[in-house]
């Protein structure tokens, strides 16, 4: 989910932070490894791709959007919960120190004008907001995160997230949702960032969202293959995974959708271009429809721009003939193209009709950004490798968990 607005925090007081490994608590770093979690979901008709984390002493388990455009982790949080959205899990209930005003996570707010705190011993709350127009609102605190790592080690490091007890969502037609949001953004206040602080995992993240349902995601880099990832380096300026800029192909052939600066976010269900890139998409597919196969289908309201054939498709394969692939050419960076096949922009609705799922990214404030989301992702093998700063990919068999 990419930020609108979103409250940030250092987290270098983590780094002296407790970890218990093989069931001991020690305060020394631990080698580095990866730690490996099935994902669940899909961009039609759920709308994102989660993972199952366990939380707390004891463990509980809780399921979170992976969100690669966001950098807060948090949880519906039995606060009390003024406005808390139905889940699969109850509430978080809070067993460890909440973080206050002093504590210098919190403090950090100070030099990045988020002024929250009135007083040194109120707690550090956090707001944080997405382009869906979904938010969350609550308390920063600390508590064990038990994860098993690929070098069959234990361990359960203290880690920041958000105790969330104010929810707001976009669609609460498709209920229930995960039970909060997986932050893996730039910031320091990531859970990946967190683990790469304390020296247990590189500062790596990977997902393969596959086309089936399922999954993994990755932290740290001890099990990704060694060669065919294309790589791009992520803007040095920039807080987000953003890369670019990029011209658009159609069918291998140029367009005059030219300079597109590219932000890859897990959180967005669909994939989402500027206005002015979005319409002369929109007439470019129109121009290349078969008007003798397909028909526009007003009448379904999925997304704003479907068509219908001469009977319902089953799936995307059903109709991905009568479409061109789309091709994002980085312009900076010779020879470095990300495919999107027509299974990478496209869904079939409930109703049998072919839709588009490359949105306008003006109507929901995202300005001169171009997103690349869960459905232009699905079936690659994406690395955001923050201790090279750069984004790779590569096509990938997602259905299956990598071997460590």
């Amino acid at each position: 989910m990419f930020l609108g607005s979103a409250v940030v925090f250092l987290l270098a007081s983590l780094v002296a932070a407790s970890v218990h490994i093989d069931g001991k608590s020690q305060s020394v770093r631990v080698s580095s490894s990866s730690v490996v979690f099935p994902i669940s979901g899909n961009a039609y008709p759920n709308g994102y791709y989660y993972v199952a984390i366990n939380i707390g002493q004891p463990a509980k388990p809780y399921f979170l959007d992976i969100d690669t455009g966001s950098d807060i982790t948090w949880l519906q949080c039995d606060a009390p919960c003024a406005k808390c959205q139905p889940a699969p899990h109850p509430p978080y209930k809070p067993s460890k120190s909440i973080i206050l005003c002093q504590d210098p996570i919190c403090t950090s707010l100070q030099g990045s004008g988020n002024l929250l705190c009135k007083a040194p011993k109120e707690q550090c709350d956090y707001e944080v907001s997405y382009a869906d127009s979904g938010s969350s609102l609550g308390v920063l605190l600390k508590d064990y995160f038990p994860l098993r790592l690929t070098n069959a080690r234990s361990v359960a490091p203290q880690l920041a997230f958000g105790c969330g007890y104010n929810q707001e969502v976009q669609d609460s037609s498709r209920l229930p949702y995960t039970d909060g949001v997986l932050g893996l953004g730039l910031g320091n206040t990531s859970i990946l960032a967190q683990l790469s602080h304390l020296g247990i995992v590189k500062n790596v993240v990977s997902h393969c969202l596959s086309g089936h349902g399922q999954g993994f995601l990755t932290f740290g880099d001890e099990i990704l293959p060694k060669s065919g990832i294309t790589w791009i380096s992520i803007s040095s300026q920039s807080t987000h995974y953003s890369v670019g800029p990029a011209d658009i192909l159609l069918g291998g052939k140029a367009t005059t959708i030219r300079g597109l600066p590219i932000v890859f976010d897990s959180g967005s269900t669909y994939t989402y271009f500027s206005s002015r890139a979005y319409g002369s998409l929109v007439s470019l597919m129109k121009a290349n429809i078969d008007s003798k196969q397909l028909k526009d289908a007003p009448e379904d309201r999925t997304l704003p721009v479907c068509w219908k054939g001469g009977k319902p498709f089953k799936s995307v394969n059903d109709v991905a003939t009568l479409f061109k692939p789309l091709t994002l050419s980085f312009t900076k960076v010779k020879n470095v193209q990300f495919q999107l096949p027509p299974q990478s922009y496209l869904i079939v609705t409930e109703h049998g009709n072919v839709c588009l799922g490359i949105l306008n990214g003006g109507e929901v404030g995202l300005g001169n950004i171009n997103l690349i989301g869960d459905i232009s992702l699905v079936d690659k093998l994406v690395v955001y490798d923050n201790e090279k700063h750069r984004i790779g990919w590569a096509a990938a068999n997602c259905d299956r968990l990598p071997k460590s």
